[in-house]
């Protein structure tokens, strides 16, 4: 077993990003069962956060670095949750920063992991530490946070913030409301990370019906790969759900039963267990979706609808599980990872489907799409086009406060501009 750094790198380079580190999820569980109860939770997003960099090295490897030291503060100083950082808990991180531990400032640059020869596999480098000060002359000087540096943290951690805060993680971001309060208030943050004004992320009208075009035509030209897909897609969009809601984990695999039908109104629901915050909720179930669940239920040789209790697999695998704990498996539940894939897939479709149409600055939108945009395209389609009482979204959402589903009314630059164009000065003009 190789030495361990003093303070433990926690993303490796981007073509490792997905296969996880034991040595990394080992540090994670320590810190979950020990301190910070979600801490494999915001590492999760974190991963999926960074995952979006993929096609810039540059700024994977800035993001990376920055988020590795502010969980390190977070999980290891502080035992202190993400969600639960405020602004004067931001300035604590800061001061760290600019005044770290001297074993933890190394004076040349090294990878943060490194492959064992011995047993193939990637470990922590033991000679990374997190902080890096400068030479000159052959001598060590004294570690200095410039303010520039500064300013790119702040505008790194920002921009996690808003990617948790679209994700339904926190509600606030403490790195901008610092920013907002420092010296740099009357400065912008960084330009090149390219912010949006408005941080909801949802599939305008348009693109919505690219996406489930695509899921179709894939379903029609391989049902044997994609009956699956569509009923994944429908599933998600109607009943808003999170990837995380539908995926198998430790302790849970959802289930056809999760499907109810209330004996004394007749009224279908969608039962989610356990959700964000370990909370539970029924979705109502619309007419369209329970025809998508008949169909696919139907190809797999199923009843149309599900009986009380049935434990057939909500989404079922293709071929076995080659390994783990559902190896041979054919019934066994998709993971995380697995719906990720099989959604990206549907939204490439899709941007290939808009360009053919010559939609090309659609189909970049779409490709820009994480999964999670269609719980949100959900909840803006049915409050903006289909006219639901705000309270049934928010009941139907999981949604803690009514402010929380009021942010998806007209949330797009395009809806709210499409809505003023027909607008009159003087509506009696000519009138009489």
């Amino acid at each position: 077993m190789p030495e361990l750094p003093s303070v433990l790198p926690l993303f490796d380079a981007i073509v490792y990003l997905d296969e996880g580190n034991a040595t990394v999820n080992q540090h994670l569980t320590t810190v979950t069962l020990n301190r910070v109860p979600d801490a494999t939770l915001v590492y999760q997003h974190a991963v999926e956060w960074l995952s979006e960099q993929r096609y810039n090295e540059n700024n994977y490897k800035t993001y990376r670095s920055e988020l590795t030291t502010f969980l390190h503060w977070c999980f290891d100083v502080a035992s202190i949750s993400v969600a639960d950082v405020d602004r004067k808990t931001m300035n604590r991180y800061v001061s760290y920063c600019q005044n770290p531990p001297v074993e933890l400032i190394s004076h040349r640059n090294v990878a943060q992991f490194v492959t064992v020869k011995e047993w193939g596999e990637r470990a922590p480098n033991p000679l990374w530490l997190p902080f890096l000060g400068k030479k000159e002359n052959g001598q060590l000087q004294p570690y200095l946070l410039s303010d520039k540096a500064l300013k790119t943290k702040m505008a790194i951690l920002s921009a996690f913030y808003g990617y948790l805060i679209n994700e339904e993680f926190t509600e606030r971001n403490p790195a901008m409301m610092w920013m907002r309060h420092s010296k740099f208030a009357s400065k912008p943050l960084v330009a090149n990370l390219n912010h949006e004004e408005e941080s909801i992320k949802s599939f305008s009208e348009l693109q919505w019906s690219y996406i489930m075009s695509a899921a179709e035509k894939l379903a029609s030209e391989h049902p044997d790969l994609h009956e699956r897909t569509l009923f994944m897609i429908s599933l998600m969009y109607s009943c808003y759900l999170r990837i995380s809601e539908v995926a198998a984990k430790p302790g849970f695999s959802p289930v056809m039963g999760q499907f109810r039908r209330d004996r004394h109104t007749g009224v279908w629901g969608f039962f989610i267990p356990v959700s964000k915050g370990g909370k539970k909720r029924t979705v109502a179930v619309s007419n369209q979706l329970l025809d998508v669940l008949k169909r696919y239920r139907t190809f797999l040789g199923l009843t149309p609808l599900p009986a009380p209790n049935d434990a057939v697999p909500l989404f079922t695998r293709h071929r076995p599980a080659g390994r783990g704990r559902d190896a041979g498996l054919r019934n066994a539940n998709l993971g995380i990872r697995q719906i990720r894939d099989e959604i990206n897939q549907v939204f490439e479709c899709a941007a290939q489907l808009a360009v053919q149409d010559q939609f090309e600055q659609d189909a970049q939108e779409i490709r820009q799409m994480t999964p999670h945009s269609i719980r949100h395209t959900g909840i803006t389609h049915d409050i903006n086009l289909n006219g639901r009482p705000l309270s049934h979204v928010q009941a139907d959402a999981g949604h803690d406060s009514i402010d929380t589903t009021s942010q998806y009314l007209h949330t797009t630059r395009t809806e709210r501009h499409e809505s003023a164009a027909g607008k009159l000065i003087n509506r009696l003009h000519g009138v009489g």
